[in-house]
């Protein structure tokens, strides 16, 4: 019988690039929540009309390490309480009014540097003060981008204290699906979040060729488990604080490329599937269609948890 599956939306803030006409920077995406926050709303919208059940919501860059960053931005509450009400006006606008407003928990620190993060208690305090604020105003959070399995560890561990249950997203290394970008392997990953309650562990933010390697061991847990890929050709050039837009998009991922990488994970058991950076709406529907083609039924993040 074919399994139900998820579908979550693309990358949120290559869109934002793609569509602003202003330079992008360190704060590009709180630049152009502030500034132009129809587009935030309109890239969630065609998200959620392309058949994405959920809307992941503009808060990646919300960090307190990142926000140190910047100049006169509004407080921390009031940004995600911002990029909130963007996700439900965009998906109100859409053919799918219903999808879920989950939240982004990226690295506190740095995308795929696992040499920047903080020392675990502070980590822990920031990514429950994340949580507390906006668990009563969304319906879950997604971790993104966790290169290490002290970062994983802090993410589950303040999502436990903070009594919710999220989605992991970890990502590998682009020359070797079975380790981290920290180097750790991604079986003790998966034997050190073990003890936590988990909605689905996933892979994000990594080539889908490695992709393939990790779905076959998260395949010999005990999760919920899937993933979605970036289309850079390389993350080498992104350095702490750098602006996103030093890395290449890749010619060869279309809409229909991405598909046939997503149905080998189908294939491996995956019940969430999506897309990172440089994944669009195209990409999004194409699953969708795909989706569709298999039978397969698709599920509401609420189902993660029943």
């Amino acid at each position: 019988m074919t399994h139900g599956v998820l579908l979550l939306d693309g990358g949120l803030g290559q869109e934002l690039i793609r569509r602003s006409p202003s330079p992008a920077h360190h704060h590009w995406s709180l630049q152009v929540m502030l500034e132009e926050p129809d587009l935030v709303a309109e890239v969630h919208r065609d998200f959620c009309d392309a058949g994405a059940n959920i809307a992941c919501l503009n808060t990646y860059a919300i960090t307190r390490k990142r926000l140190a960053r910047g100049q006169n931005l509004p407080p921390i509450g009031e940004l995600l309480d911002r990029a909130r009400q963007l996700g439900e006006q965009g998906a109100a606008a859409s053919q799918n009014a219903d999808a879920a407003m989950i939240a982004s928990l990226p690295p506190l620190v740095a995308s795929y540097r696992p040499d920047t993060q903080l020392p675990l208690e502070q980590a822990i305090g920031e990514y429950r003060e994340l949580i507390a604020l906006q668990k009563e105003t969304v319906d879950g959070f997604l971790a993104e981008t966790i290169p290490s399995i002290s970062e994983a560890e802090a993410v589950l561990t303040a999502a436990e204290q903070e009594g919710v249950r999220i989605v992991l997203g970890l990502t590998v290394s682009d020359e070797d699906g079975q380790q981290l970008r920290s180097g750790e392997s991604l079986a003790d990953a998966l034997a050190a979040i073990e003890r936590f309650n988990l909605l689905a562990v996933v892979i994000n933010c990594s080539k889908p060729e490695v992709i393939s390697e990790a779905l076959a061991i998260l395949s010999e847990s005990r999760l919920p488990f899937g993933a979605f890929a970036n289309g850079f050709t390389s993350i080498d050039a992104l350095e702490p604080g750098g602006v996103v837009d030093v890395l290449e998009a890749r010619k060869d991922l279309g809409p229909e490329q991405y598909a046939a990488f997503a149905e080998s994970w189908l294939d491996a058991g995956a019940s969430v599937i999506g897309g990172c950076c440089e994944v669009g709406p195209d990409h999004i529907r194409a699953l969708s269609t795909l989706l569709k083609s298999r039978g397969h039924e698709q599920l509401a993040w609420s189902d993660l948890a029943a």
